[in-house]
């Protein structure tokens, strides 16, 4: 049987797992940690960086949703060695803080242990909540936090690394990503209700996760980087682009498995996906790459030719309940010495999908969904 192997990602008020408690939804929802106690967790072997210690050249390490506002992640960070990055790379891909004190921090600190870092922004760092952060708009505020990043060394923009290239893409989600089947047997709270990027996010009027005007001007702003990218598909056999949102339905599990089967409307971008097949080919090749973030679920599978990866820090209290198998093999490397690292394992999601096919269209609700909405 499934296992209630499932988080919410880092924009919903249902999880529990931001530092402040939602107003807005029902306390019979709020307290839904009461009903999901999985009897299984994934356990994974140790897996530090030190695997690729004894390599010559330089490794590529990924990592997503750092959430450095909590204390503990922000001591992870810290924990990381000051020496034993110095040649590598870091792929940063979204949601390092809340705050700009704290994203400020946090940067600086992973700037000082890797040689190169890249970062794309999250939902999360957009956030406009705080009063110590005083911005018109989340997109002044990711004005702020781009400048910072130039300020620091942190690289926005794509670049080639002895013959590898990183391409880091902007992206948004926007709600007709989702195409599958919705759930209709339960009442789902709505997006407003359940999504905190609707009241922590300020946008000018013209723009809108409703629609898709968000995703097309995040999306927009890769375009300023076509020049380098096309040198990059030109003089780079290997190709690793990251985005913080989702490219492909595919990468997150059906609705009928999810404590929030609404999940999908807010987490991808169907030009995001577009921009991925534009840079890696319309059917990818062995060399192609693309690393994700935001749901907070360890994946690693090929799609039509492409792998797509991700490998969330997460809330503590996911990693106390050990949902990625915990933070010891965090970050990971995918990029050892002029070769992708083996695929990691395990995920339990895309082990999942590999092994058996996807149902859209079957709304029956997993049996530990079923039993979370039945106690409502």
């Amino acid at each position: 049987m499934l296992l209630a192997l499932v988080s919410f990602p880092s924009c919903l008020s249902l999880s529990q797992q931001q530092p402040c408690r939602s107003n807005y939804l029902p306390r019979c929802i709020i307290a839904f940690k009461d009903v999901r106690k999985p009897r299984n967790r994934i356990t994974r072997p140790q897996i530090l960086p030190s695997t690729f210690g004894d390599a010559f050249g330089f490794r590529v390490f990924v990592l997503s949703d750092l959430h450095t506002d909590y204390p503990e992640n922000l001591k992870w960070v810290n924990s990381l060695s000051s020496k034993r990055h110095k040649r590598d790379i870091l792929l940063v891909a979204g949601d390092v803080a809340e705050t700009c004190n704290n994203f400020f921090f946090t940067m600086s600190l992973l700037k000082d242990r890797f040689q190169h870092v890249f970062y794309v922004p999250g939902n999360h760092d957009l956030w406009c909540r705080w009063e110590q952060d005083h911005f018109l708009d989340s997109l002044e505020k990711l004005n702020k936090l781009l400048d910072a990043c130039r300020g620091l060394g942190v690289e926005t923009k794509p670049m080639a690394i002895e013959g590898l290239g990183i391409i880091p893409l902007f992206s948004w989600y926007h709600e007709s990503f989702d195409r599958e089947q919705d759930i209709t047997s339960i009442r789902i709270p709505s997006l407003e209700m359940a999504c905190k990027d609707f009241r922590a996010c300020k946008w000018p009027q013209e723009l809108s996760s409703r629609d898709t005007s968000l995703a097309l001007y995040f999306d927009a702003m890769n375009e300023e980087n076509e020049d380098k990218i096309k040198v990059i598909q030109k003089t780079c056999c290997q190709i690793i682009t990251f985005s913080h949102f989702v490219p492909r339905q595919e990468l997150c599990p059906e609705k009928r498995m999810l404590f929030y089967p609404n999940l999908p409307k807010i987490i991808g971008s169907d030009c995001l996906e577009v921009r991925i097949r534009s840079i890696h080919g319309t059917k990818g090749n062995a060399s192609a790459c693309h690393v994700f973030g935001h749901t907070h679920f360890c994946w690693d599978a090929m799609l039509d030719g492409i792998r797509y990866v991700q490998a969330p820090l997460a809330y503590p209290r996911e990693r106390k309940r050990r949902m990625n198998g915990g933070e010891t093999w965090l970050p990971f490397c995918i990029y050892s010495d002029g070769n992708f690292a083996d695929r990691l394992s395990p995920c339990y999601w895309s082990d999942y999908y590999a092994a058996n096919p996807r149902a859209p269209h079957n709304t029956e609700l997993a049996p530990w969904v079923a039993r979370f909405y039945n106690r409502l």
